[in-house]
């Protein structure tokens, strides 16, 4: 969580390279027109339930509306959807293009998800149509996977792996002390990199990309204050594609609930002049944020509405909505979503994410000996109510003392940071199989003022995953 020089002014995490917690099969081309192909990937399973992509690759003429059609053979049952209007009868299931999503040219690919019930087994379709034509025959697809936990899959306790530090200041003049408050997403071929940057003066963003995390060190930095959005106090980005506008949307604080577009994540000179969500700082943090800062805000859509998160360092979180049809516009006045009597335990760098059916938020934490980490919860709903996962230092999501290094422990900070989501779009969905986590550390040893501390990245990878 980023700070300004004065008065402590208000200031302020793959589809992912993460391998599917599933199965996944592709269907080849087996009709003239239109051709396609159909990966069916099932994302996560737990007992009773599971979460399934569908992506459709049009290989004949370009597509202007679109249905696609398959059934069940172990009767499994679609309970939710998103990026489609799924329906189902009996065994048989029909999803039709949304508004924003009908067109497909030549070579293209459009995708959509949802959640299912299955019990016994839970088999990969082997043939689907698209537009009333076969493009794939019969494939009887890998096994699926064994049943994993409640909770989307989840365990009830982390073990991670730690990289030394990836990410630092360039040596190019800017003169910056630190590199922090990373967001992330894996969109053709690259991982895409954003932060803040962060010395005496103030902040700002950087973005850079690379195709493996052995590369993220070497890769060129490009300062967004070169582009429209701008010079001035900017820290704490989120990255996600919002599929209804097809654009990125760029989510930060600047003093205020920020946002920025770009059609293009790979063009730093693209995203837009920021626009705020709120029109100044609701009443209902100014009067519950005490000594504290106004921070770390964060959005994730379901179905029908957006969600946006934010903390105050005073022990509450915070959370606002508005329909899918809508965002950005049209916020709600926030309500507090979960509060702590002692500050530190609930301070700052919210993330929430789709895992299966439930939902999984992280909250970073100071701990006893003063050092970062994060504390989790699960509930079925992004409205909560919360349950604790993982959330005390004993047995934390991710802290120093669930964490392996090799060798030295080049940090004992497990500070704000990121999962590598599965999945590019609004309703953030993360795979709970061999996760992996990008986040802010810094030598052990460092002190001083606090804009000025020496934050690196580094990335931890689950080493007890279920799956």
């Amino acid at each position: 969580m980023p700070r300004t020089t004065t008065a402590r002014a208000i200031l302020a995490a793959a589809a992912a390279g993460l391998l599917a917690a599933g199965t996944a099969v592709v269907l080849p081309v087996q009709a003239a027109a239109p051709a396609c192909s159909v990966t069916y990937r099932v994302t996560s399973q737990w007992s009773g339930g599971f979460g399934a992509d569908v992506a459709i690759t049009n290989l004949g003429d370009a597509v202007n509306g679109w249905t696609l059609t398959w059934s069940y053979g172990a009767g499994q049952a679609i309970t939710q959807a998103w990026n489609a209007t799924v329906a189902q009868s009996g065994a048989q299931v029909t999803a039709r293009n949304v508004s924003y999503n009908g067109a497909i040219a030549t070579n293209a690919s459009v995708s959509f998800g949802f959640n299912g019930s299955w019990s016994g087994s839970n088999p990969v379709p082997t043939s689907f149509s698209l537009n009333g034509t076969v493009c794939g025959g019969a494939n009887p697809g890998p096994t699926t996977p064994a049943p994993t936990s409640p909770g989307g899959g989840l365990p009830s306790s982390f073990r991670w792996s730690s990289t030394g530090a990836l990410v630092g200041p360039k040596a190019d003049g800017r003169n910056i002390a630190g590199i922090k408050d990373p967001s992330v997403v894996y969109h053709n071929g690259r991982y895409h990199v954003f932060a803040s940057t962060a010395k005496s003066s103030g902040y700002n963003l950087v973005y850079f990309n690379f195709t493996d995390w052995s590369q993220a060190g070497s890769a060129p930095f490009h300062y967004l204050d070169q582009a429209p959005l701008g010079t001035g106090y900017r820290a704490a980005p989120q990255v996600f594609y919002f599929a209804p506008h097809r654009l990125w949307y760029l989510v930060y604080q600047t003093g205020n609930a920020s946002y920025s577009t770009n059609p293009d994540i790979s063009n730093p000179k693209g995203w837009t002049a920021p626009k705020h969500f709120y029109s100044g700082m609701p009443d209902i943090i100014r009067d519950n944020i005490g000594n504290g800062h106004w921070v770390d805000m964060w959005v994730i859509c379901d179905s029908a509405n957006c969600h946006l998160f934010s903390s105050d360092d005073n022990g509450h979180l915070y959370r606002s909505q508005t329909s899918v049809a809508n965002f950005p516009n049209g916020m709600s006045q926030p309500v507090i979503a979960m509060q702590d009597a002692k500050k530190t335990r609930l301070f700052e760098a919210s993330n929430v994410y789709r895992v299966g059916d439930r939902y999984l938020l992280l909250v970073e934490a100071i701990g006893s000996d003063g050092r970062r980490w994060f504390r989790s919860w699960t509930s079925s709903s992004i409205a909560g109510p919360w349950q604790a996962l993982a959330a005390e230092e004993n047995t934390p999501f991710a802290r120093a003392n669930n964490v392996a290094f090799s060798g030295t422990a080049w940090t004992r900070d497990i500070s704000h940071g990121e999962l590598i989501r599965s999945g590019n779009d609004q309703t953030l969905p993360i795979s709970p199989c061999r996760m992996q986590f990008i986040y802010q550390g810094m030598d052990p040893n460092a002190g001083g003022e606090y804009n000025n501390l020496p934050w690196r990245l580094g990335l931890l990878t689950q080493t007890n995953s279920t799956c």
